[in-house]
């Protein structure tokens, strides 16, 4: 018997799974953001008893989860030290790795290495003078080496300088990506550190629970291409959790469904995540992932993440005549959800801003604290941390709390930095006014969506008659918005990325059947698999407009826990030969540099390398056994009759399912 875990922004959901009868039983829990144990606890002995079963019977639990995706997309995550090794300051105008960087500091080290992995000598001076300062102002670090890949040693060098004089977590570049591009493997470490202490305290809260629980089995936690790998791996590489979530559903998509072609949209409180299933497997990025508008060196599925889902912003545009709604990309809690945990202060706060008898700019919002620890408050501005003080842990008006214009833009900085949540209407509390959802507190949705509609559109009138068609309007908003999500991530798949389906009159034309001399008209070509708690309320209307068929399977709901479960231990490393010069053939990969005077030599201990690395990583990883298999591209030119090697790659990939424990050990 099996345990998936799948921890949302909203809902963390349970499982549990055998081989031979499938689902057992499945449970949900809101996601306690303060203190992950709670929503996971609840969840899982929920599922326990639902099922009847002891904890003592569960031989492997597996773990899939948003929050790192959820905390790329909304630009959240703890304040990190970029340490650049043989970098000048000009490689931060690369692949966003300055956007990327915000405020961040960040220190060049002279060092570094070429392509055949020999180096420029390593200078520790300009990190020896600010190491005491960088160790009071941010989290983690993140170091990145000029050809790390190539030879990782000065990086090595660094991170352990680092860890002794500050105890804090350092992520490396040529832990995370064997690849070349340097500042695109700089900016997914930067991304990794800042995900290092969400992921640490979610697998803590995890593995607490399970203890406390009497559940001894190994936990795994699934990886962004779907594979499988240990708790403590992923403590080291979080960033490999990104579209973990995502890719667990797709897995669970092909179990449910039993369809190998077909394109699959999830949609959370956060984020909708679209992706094709095509001949039973789902398509990989061979670019690496991109996630909140950055592009990754993690290997994962070929998912398009969208900033839209139940709980998202509803934005009013009021300079038109005509009033339209946007909603997402940031997650808000929703007005129901926080009558749910604390009604009698929300509720008076609303009814308040009604009796009002006029729309103010802050109606409808509360503000309170996540809970994270103090310490994660580390580095911020005067203005930060004097709003940061008078928001509390219970949920308080911001027309309470903002005192000026202004203090917006500090609010929404604390809000990147996790620190605080910010709660309105969304479209979970639409579905609450129009008695589609019922699981939360109707009367605060039902405020929130007054307040809403009596705000007034360009030309002076309010934007809505009264709550139930704001509510439909921002249902609407959300069944168009999805199409257009689904249309660009297929037409991107297709290589069709210059059509902007928010964009194209002719895609809006097809969408609201508008008649003409020229009629529009589109579908896809394979069927429409809904996902998520919702998905049985948004994706009849979503793939009616798309004029597509959809399928909706039982258990929608939890394909993400079930997708876990069901998964296997992958593990990739590339190993690289070149010649530096003639007769000289230099093997660099899985940590180690080597030289050869023969090519063959040079080739066969390039697959050993690979090999057992390989092997290595996936047993480190949690498998229990493995199958390996090695492909090989040389690129050796043919110049007047004579053979010359630029660089051959030796790709071994292991493979294998999960380590069980037994009842009877």
């Amino acid at each position: 018997m099996f345990l998936g875990i799948d921890t949302g922004g909203t809902y963390t959901d349970a499982v549990l799974y055998s081989e031979e009868d499938g689902v057992l039983a499945k449970a949900k829990a809101l996601t306690s953001r303060h203190d992950l144990a709670v929503g996971i606890g609840e969840a899982v002995s929920k599922v326990l008893t639902a099922a009847d079963r002891a904890a003592a019977s569960v031989e492997l639990v597996c773990l899939s989860t948003t929050l790192a995706t959820n905390a790329l997309v909304e630009g959240q995550g703890g304040r990190v030290a970029l340490i650049m090794i043989g970098f000048k300051q000009e490689d931060l105008r690369r692949d966003g790795l300055s956007e990327a960087l915000g405020g961040d500091p960040v220190t060049f080290l002279p060092g570094g290495h070429n392509v055949h992995g020999n180096e420029t000598p390593l200078d520790l001076g300009p990190l020896e003078a600010t190491i005491d300062t960088l160790k009071e102002e941010v989290a983690a670090f993140s170091v990145a080496g000029y050809f790390a890949v190539r030879n990782p040693a000065h990086e090595i060098a660094v991170r352990d300088f680092i860890r002794e004089r500050t105890g804090l977590p350092v992520t490396c570049s040529h832990e995370l990506s064997s690849r070349l591009g340097g500042p695109r493997r700089a900016l997914t470490t930067l991304l990794n550190a800042r995900l290092v202490a969400m992921i640490d305290r979610l697998i803590e809260a995890t593995e607490g629970h399970l203890d406390t629980s009497g559940i001894k089995a190994p936990l795994m936690v699934v990886r962004g291409d779907g594979a499988l790998i240990s708790a403590g791996l992923a403590r080291q590489r979080p960033i490999e959790t990104i579209l973990s979530g995502p890719a667990a559903s797709l897995v669970g998509a092909r179990h449910l469904t039993g369809m190998s072609d077909a394109v699959v949209s999830d949609i959370g409180g956060t984020t909708t995540d679209v992706a094709i299933l095509e001949d039973g497997q789902p398509r990989l990025d061979p670019d690496g992932a991109v996630v909140g508008g950055f592009r990754t060196m993690v290997q994962a599925v070929a998912m398009h993440t969208f900033g839209l889902g139940g709980d998202s912003e509803v934005h009013v545009s009021e300079t038109g005549l005509e009033t339209r709604l946007e909603l997402g990309p940031r997650r808000l809690m929703p007005l129901s959800l926080a009558a749910h945990i604390d009604p009698e202060p929300v509720i008076a706060a609303l009814q308040r801003q009604l009796d009002a008898g006029y729309a103010g700019r802050l109606d409808g919002r509360f503000a309170c604290r996540t809970g994270v620890p103090e310490r994660f408050a580390t580095g911020l501005q005067a203005q930060e941390l004097g709003l940061f003080e008078r928001i509390t842990a219970g949920l308080a008006p911001l027309d309470r709390i903002l005192t000026s214009a202004s203090q917006k833009a500090t609010l929404d900085r604390l809000v990147m930095r996790g620190l605080v949540h910010v709660a309105g209407f969304t479209p979970s509390d639409a579905m609450h006014v129009l008695d589609r959802q019922d699981n939360w507190n109707g009367e605060a949705a039902g405020l929130g969506a007054q307040l809403l509609a009596r705000r007034k559109s360009g030309a002076g009138k309010p934007i809505a008659e009264d709550a139930e068609t704001l509510a439909q309007m921002t249902v609407d908003r959300l069944t168009r918005q999805s199409c257009e999500m689904i249309l660009s991530a297929c037409l991107a798949d297709e290589g069709e990325a210059q059509i902007d389906a928010a964009r194209s009159r002719s895609v809006a034309r097809a969408l609201e059947r508008v008649h003409g001399i020229v009629r529009f008209h589109l579908t896809l070509d394979r069927p429409l698999v809904g996902l998520g708690a919702s998905a049985g309320s948004y994706y009849p209307d979503i793939a009616a407009m798309l004029a597509s068929d959809s399928a909706i399977p039982d258990d929608a709901d939890v394909a993400n826990a079930i997708g876990a479960v069901v998964g296997h231990v992958r593990s990739t490393v590339t190993v690289f030969v070149t010649a530096p010069q003639e007769d000289v053939f230099a093997v660099n990969g899985a940590g180690l540099s080597e030289r050869f005077r023969n090519e063959e030599e040079a080739m066969n201990r390039a697959r050993e390398i690979a090999g057992i690395a390989a092997r290595d990583e996936a047993l480190a990883a949690g498998a229990e056994d493995t199958h390996v298999t090695l492909r090989e591209t040389v690129k050796a030119p043919e110049i007047e009759g004579i053979r010359s090697l630029v660089e051959a790659r030796v790709v071994a990939t292991a493979d294998g399912r999960p380590r069980i424990v037994r009842e009877n050990g």
